[in-house]
């Protein structure tokens, strides 16, 4: 099979190779998927960079998120799976193969039914951003009738997080920093939108809530937004952050926040525990069938550019994701 892989961390374009490798085959509990679309997620660039600790193997095929055809199946899975289109989660983790490549073999759970209306290059889109946004908005429990504030709306978990808890019968409350990301967190349902360069993010979602403030924050940086969600949270509510990239230690505030009776939630997709993983993958399988959500591609290239793809991601001044075609026949 073809595929993407690097035996040393660094730079993209003096780590990164395209050749040929054997074809993996499902173990035991396993699916074989033919790959159409992998994405590409800074935590893959940061693992490259090295970012993230040495190389965990002696050779990785990145990427965790994807999506493709059931191919073949292993020992103790129902063999009507064989031809199923499905979107991919945790790839990489903790594994050599991820996405980066023609097929990849992984536990039959981390392979989801990926509804016909959701192309493969969405799909690929799915996994560590809209299971970390499922998770950060739903944690602690329905929010219908709730006011969720997400920062960072434009990102790929703000975004999903925007749609998801708009499906959970929220109000979205987003804050962005220019126009341009105004527009497009608008355009996934935000029913306020807010720019942290220009306005008092706190004063202002205190309007908005007729100064009930925000029952749930979606926190993109804890560290670098806690002054302002101290105010921005009503009494009882809850900081789900996924993030913290402004204060990596932060001074926390506790006994203020003892007295909201405030719960810190902070949580990273690949530790998830199971039964909130089966539930996002269920709840997010349920949303894409009601035929509204919507997926931000900023670039798609081919496997042979996947060093370029990289890069893209690293500039950090896209708007969407980055998508790698593997399969021209898929994606």
């Amino acid at each position: 099979m073809r595929a993407a892989w690097y035996t040393k961390q660094g730079a993209a374009r003096d780590v990164l190779e395209v050749g040929e490798l054997p074809d993996p085959g499902a173990g035991p509990g396993e699916v074989l998927v033919c790959v159409g679309a992998s994405g590409v997620n800074p935590s893959d660039v940061k693992m490259r960079q090295g970012l993230r600790g040495p190389m965990p193997f002696p050779r990785v095929v990145p990427h965790s998120d994807g999506a493709g055809i059931v191919e073949a199946v292993g020992a103790g899975v129902d063999r009507s799976r064989v031809g199923e289109r499905v979107w991919l989660w945790n790839g990489q983790w903790r594994r050599p193969l991820g996405t980066a490549a023609e097929k990849i073999a992984l536990p039959a759970v981390q392979a989801v039914r990926l509804p016909t209306s959701t192309s493969f290059v969405e799909g690929a889109c799915l996994g560590i951003p809209a299971m970390t946004a499922h998770r950060a908005v739903f944690s602690d429990g329905p929010v219908d009738g709730q006011t969720i504030l997400v920062t960072g709306g434009a990102g790929a978990v703000g975004f999903y997080a925007i749609q998801l808890a708009k499906w959970g019968g929220a109000t979205v409350i987003t804050t962005v920093s220019s126009e341009e990301k105004a527009a497009h967190a608008r355009g996934g349902g935000a029913d306020h939108v807010v720019d942290y360069k220009k306005e008092d993010v706190a004063a202002r979602v205190r309007e908005l809530t007729a100064g009930r403030a925000a029952d749930r924050i979606v926190e993109v940086d804890f560290g670098g937004n806690l002054a302002a969600s101290r105010t921005a949270l009503r009494q009882n509510g809850v900081i789900a952050a996924y993030a913290s990239m402004g204060n990596l230690e932060p001074a926390l505030p506790a006994y203020p926040l003892m007295a909201m009776n405030a719960t810190l939630r902070f949580l990273i997709v690949y530790e998830m525990p199971d039964t909130a993983k089966a539930e996002a993958c269920a709840d997010i399988i349920r949303w894409l069938e009601t035929g509204t959500a919507r997926h931000a591609i900023a670039r798609r290239f081919a496997l042979d550019d996947i060093a370029a793809a990289h890069e893209e991601v690293e500039t950090g001044k896209k708007i969407g994701q980055v998508i790698v075609s593997i399969s021209n026949e898929l994606a």
